[in-house]
């Protein structure tokens, strides 16, 4: 562990790209199945609070800090989406392919030729508008749709498809629902009900839906998962928003 007075030392981006490593081997550990220690715990929690004292961060970035615990009552799943969103707030802050997902391989490196969200969002986009969509609600730190490769893969679908990004502080029921998740553990898509009207909830490429979604999801029409038959058993969140919205689509035109 580098002492925080040696990080504090550091120029900035030194520091920042330090402390987002730290959190990238947080992170693969517990991918494997490797509890982190007391001590781990207490580290990681000195260094968010060392960003929070950071006053050059975004807004939105600053907003999602602020929310943000570490220490030993978190659930497993919990602390990992805390540590990645710390990860994603750090790549983006030091321009590492800013705001895209980088994937953790088995080795314990950032691999960046996996896919990466400015291509999923623009995608999202254009499979959106091509199955009638009214909009799209984007998470605050999610990939903006003017990001150029968003642009470029949605086809033009970013500028006729109306967008909103939430705020830190927004909740999905302010949207007024109804909602549903696109997540595992849900009824198939081929009995699902899908409504005439509502918002799909879809996740994040690594972790999917966060739990607070999810709880809105599973209070209002639950969630719609995709069979898989293969070795894998995931499907990229671009392609497996292709599949629920077409679903989606072609139930309405059928009732």
């Amino acid at each position: 562990m580098i002492p925080l007075y040696k990080l504090k030392q550091l120029p900035r981006s030194q520091g920042l790209r330090k402390i987002s490593r730290i959190f990238a081997e947080a992170e693969y550990q517990m991918s494997l199945g490797k509890p982190l220690s007391a001590d781990e715990l207490s580290y990681l929690g000195e260094l968010v609070e060392l960003l929070r004292q950071d006053g050059s961060f975004s807004p939105v970035a600053v907003s999602a800090l602020r929310r943000l615990g570490i220490g030993p009552g978190n659930k497993d799943g919990e602390l990992r989406r805390t540590l990645n969103t710390v990860r994603h707030i750090l790549l983006a802050e030091t321009g590492r392919q800013i705001a895209d997902w980088d994937f953790i391989d088995l080795g314990g490196r950032l691999d960046p030729q996996k896919i990466r969200s400015p291509f999923n969002v623009g995608a999202m986009f254009r499979t959106a508008e091509s199955f009638g969509a009214e909009g799209i609600y984007l998470s605050p730190l999610c990939t903006d749709p003017t990001n150029p490769r968003a642009k470029r893969t949605s086809m033009g679908c970013t500028d006729i498809l109306p967008w909103e990004r939430l705020s830190g502080t927004s909740t999905l029921e302010e949207l007024g629902g109804p909602f549903f998740a696109l997540e595992t553990g849900g009824t198939e898509i081929g009995s699902f009900h899908f409504p005439q009207r509502a918002t799909m909830i879809v996740g994040s490429e690594e972790l999917g839906v966060d739990p607070k979604s999810l709880e809105t999801a599973d209070r209002s029409l639950g969630r719609v998962s995709i069979p898989l038959y293969g070795a894998k058993g995931s499907l990229n969140v671009s392609v497996a928003f292709g599949i629920a919205i077409q679903a989606w689509a072609s139930a309405l035109a059928n009732t």
